[in-house]
């Protein structure tokens, strides 16, 4: 049996708050987000001080991406820590997660003593499962300092099945050098525990509870591996006795309800649930997440007692909404659900509540309502008619009624032929039914209304040399998406990948390079592998494929790539032939 463990981390933060800078623009309410910023004022000559003062009023305007990059150009003349920083925080809000890695490493590169740019870098390295670099990073701010929260990343790399032996390699060297890091063990322990060696982590873990000094993180952890494997009387016990030394620590006491929970003992669960309530205030966040425990365990009428009283409110959150929907519809209550999904405002929530609505409506044999309902929900939403339609196409297109989704996005743009996203949307259908001729249209007529879409621009270019042969015609498309976006990976990989078309295999190559440091993922590998190759880089090729082989699943591109040259398998090891073939979407 696995238990869910991530509800508990993530109650353990809303009860405690998070001590570091966030990654993400909602989670930072600032109404200036750069009023804290280090200021920088002094030591420019007129272009450096133009540069600057531009960037300033970009920040002020709101165009932070346009900031961020000013401060970096400032950056890269002066070599200013606050520069970094500054633009760090820009480029945080303008939610580019490439430009926020570049001024992040500027940053590191400069004060590698500051520990928010490892942070940053760690948040970006999860966001796309690198938990090797997202490690590292931690482990750099762990040799200063006894939290790094290195036992909070080893849970969720465990929760996303990542390759944990690199991981755990990791964590024994640096154990080595620093045996008394608390923190570093407890990630080490629920490491040896995911991989099976339960005897290492109880024995590590068992070392540490021994100290009278020891915290209510190792409680915690010992009851948490226990929650992970199934043994659900350890599990209370564990957190039992971290209670016993530690009455307030709401975390156990999470722990402790989900144990009792997913054991049967519902009532004892009640009476830990209404501590937790009377001690945090009853917020919102807090009923949400106890109601998902109750949910995970089968127990639908503790989390429905738990929701309820969340509509009474006057800012219900959605997710009570999707939850009480998620409930009626498990108890084949279709109507009650849908009433539900439908209050969902606009914003977070609106279009997953949608969505559902209308997989349950297929799912009990009511396509039409589904469509229906989706064409009312359009006119009752105009501001979001746009993933309405999409959603309306999905339906149709799950039905077979194929040519019926697609009049009706002909219908939509002949109404609206200014709607760049429904042009968009159809250049893709075109592209996945093999139009390429009707996609090429509908992207040059967006082109032709929108010059500097550099989507558009990059999607067309890539298409007509990657699937077109026509390299030449695509190089001038995607140079420009490269000036309008020069730090987007998808456009730096495109880039690469004409110019190694062309005949240009070394000039290829730093695009490439840049594009796989912004955004590793199988398909860049593949291209940056391929390119390698081309160039008499043959060892660093097989590097590359080894390391995207282990770190991304599937990696049809990879498999193709050996099919088609054999010799770069890692260890001499041929590709399997019954492997998925290629296929490469337009948007890339």
């Amino acid at each position: 049996m696995r238990t869910r463990l991530t509800l508990a981390t993530t109650l353990a933060l809303l009860l405690t708050g998070c001590q570091h800078a966030a990654t993400t623009p909602g989670a930072i309410p600032l109404e200036d987000p750069m009023e804290n910023a280090p200021p920088v004022a002094r030591g420019f000559d007129a272009e450096g001080l133009s540069t600057l003062l531009l960037a300033e009023i970009a920040g002020q305007r709101g165009d932070y991406r346009r900031a961020a990059r000013g401060y970096l150009e400032v950056n890269e003349r002066y070599g200013s820590v606050a520069l970094a920083e500054r633009a760090t925080l820009a480029a945080r809000y303008a939610n580019d997660s490439a430009l926020l890695e570049q001024a992040a490493l500027r940053w590191q590169r400069l004060a590698d003593d500051a520990t928010t740019p490892h942070y940053v870098l760690a948040s970006l390295a999860v966001q796309r499962g690198d938990w090797e670099t997202a490690l590292a990073q931690r482990l750099r701010i762990a040799a200063r300092e006894p939290d790094a929260e290195l036992a909070a990343l080893a849970e969720l790399a465990i929760e996303d099945d990542a390759d944990l032996a690199p991981l755990m390699a990791d964590l024994h060297d640096f154990i080595d050098e620093h045996p008394d890091h608390l923190d570093a063990q407890l990630a080490t322990a629920q490491l040896e525990a995911a991989q099976g060696d339960i005897q290492t982590a109880d024995a590590r873990l068992a070392r540490l509870s021994d100290n009278a000094d020891a915290p209510a993180d190792v409680w915690l952890t010992r009851s948490t591996i226990a929650l992970h494997r199934g043994a659900l009387s350890d599990a209370r016990r564990y957190a039992s006795q971290g209670l016993r030394q530690f009455p307030d620590d709401s975390r156990l006491r999470l722990t402790l309800v989900q144990a009792r929970l997913a054991d049967g003992e519902i009532a004892a669960a009640h009476d830990d649930v209404e501590r937790l309530l009377a001690r945090h205030d009853d917020t919102a966040s807090l009923r949400l997440a106890l109601a998902q425990m109750y949910l995970d365990a089968a127990q639908p009428d503790g989390a429905r007692r738990l929701l309820l009283p969340l509509l009474d409110r006057d800012d219900t959150p959605p997710a009570a909404y999707l939850m009480l929907g998620s409930i009626a519809e498990r108890a084949g209550e279709t109507d009650n659900a849908l009433l539900y999904y439908r209050q969902v405002p606009s914003g977070d929530g609106f279009i997953e509540a949608r969505a559902q609505a209308a997989r349950m409506l297929v799912a009990d044999d009511r396509p039409q309502d589904a469509s229906a309902f989706l064409r009312i929900e359009r006119l009752r939403h105009p501001d979001q008619r746009v993933p309405l339609l999409r959603l309306e196409l999905d339906v149709l297109d799950a039905q077979g009624q194929q040519e019926r989704a697609d009049r009706l996005l002909d219908e939509a743009i002949a109404k609206t032929p200014d709607a760049t996203e429904l042009r968009f949307q159809r250049a893709m259908r075109a592209y996945r039914q093999g139009d390429l001729q009707a996609m090429e249209a509908d992207l040059r007529a967006i082109i032709e209304r929108e010059p500097d879409n550099a989507e558009a621009l990059n999607a067309l270019g890539y298409t007509l040399s990657n699937d077109m042969g026509r390299h030449r015609d695509a190089l001038p498309l995607i140079e420009k998406a490269h000036r309008l976006e020069p730090d987007s990976p998808a456009i730096l990989d495109s880039l690469g990948w004409v110019y190694f078309h062309l005949g240009r295999a070394a000039d290829a190559l730093p695009y490439l390079r840049e594009a796989y440091r912004g955004q590793p993922d199988q398909e860049i590998a593949a291209h940056l592998a391929e390119v390698l190759a081309a160039t008499g880089q043959r060892d660093d090729a097989r590097d590359l494929i080894e390391e995207a082989q282990r770190r991304f699943s599937p990696h049809p591109l990879i498999d193709e790539l050996l099919r088609r040259q054999p010799e770069l398998a890692p260890d001499d090891t041929a590709p399997d032939a019954a492997d998925s073939p290629h296929d490469k979407e337009a948007d890339s």
